[in-house]
């Protein structure tokens, strides 16, 4: 079998118009293969009346994730064995990456998936966690991300960041993106006005609180903790469906 297999691809290699044809075609099986579920997307993904975008602080705390590269070693995908649901919990919906630019599903774990993370710990574990991640966690080979707790958040660029991402299809509002700043600051400072705009621009149910204890200043470590807590709350619709199954 090995040996017909050389000789016809050594044939095939002799004879460039049969070896160019031989290319197209797997191309373009592997091509249609790719292709052609998007076509039913609007069929697959499922509806989520309540989904709500990532705040300005929050999608801050998403680029720095990305920045740090928390993604090379956690997932934020969980799949529908039965083992990462009963360790993880429900099991990802499309629909709940559909505002994601880039996706994060990630395919290696060093760490574990942080798909449903949000408010299973509490702000301060979050934050001792990244600071020193063996303090909580003694088997832990993460980096220690302590500087976020000096860094002071660039709200500054956010509106900008927010018009990019409307650009591509999330659903900002011109009111979202001309305040992105004020309610970035404003998430972190619960004690100001400020607060009240991002419970008017994102809902009732925002979180809005000292994420890193500190009342000074917005920092990075901020925006890190807001985005991790909201990890999983974007929408009900995963833990509504597991109810579902479970019926």
């Amino acid at each position: 079998m090995f040996e017909f297999q050389a000789r016809t691809h050594y044939r095939a290699e002799r004879h460039s118009m049969a070896l160019t044809i031989g290319i197209i075609l797997a191309a373009g099986v592997g091509g249609f293969v790719e292709i052609a579920p998007l076509f039913t997307i609007d069929e697959t993904v499922e509806a989520a009346p309540d989904m709500r975008l990532y705040t300005p602080l929050e999608q801050a705390g998403r680029d720095i994730y990305i920045r740090e590269g928390c993604y090379a070693c956690h997932s934020q995908m969980i799949r529908t064995l039965q083992d990462e649901v009963d360790r993880y919990g429900p099991y990802s919906l499309a629909v709940e990456s559909q505002y994601d630019h880039p996706m994060l599903w990630g395919s290696k774990r060093t760490g574990p998936d942080l798909a449903r993370v949000g408010e299973k710990f509490s702000d301060e574990w979050q934050v001792q966690h990244l600071i020193n991640p063996r303090a909580v966690v003694p088997e832990s080979v993460m980096p220690q991300y302590a500087f976020l707790l000096e860094n002071e958040l660039d709200v500054e660029s956010l509106p900008a960041r927010l018009h990019a991402l409307r650009r591509v299809g999330v659903p900002y509002t011109e009111d979202q993106i001309d305040n992105a700043a004020i309610d970035a600051r404003g998430q972190a400072r619960p004690e100001t006005e400020a607060a009240d705009g991002v419970f008017q621009r994102f809902g009732d149910d925002t979180n809005v609180r000292f994420f890193d204890g500190r009342r000074d200043r917005v920092t990075e470590m901020d925006a890190l903790v807001a985005y991790l807590q909201i990890l999983g709350g974007l929408t009900d619709l995963p833990s509504q469906t597991r109810s579902l199954e479970g019926d």
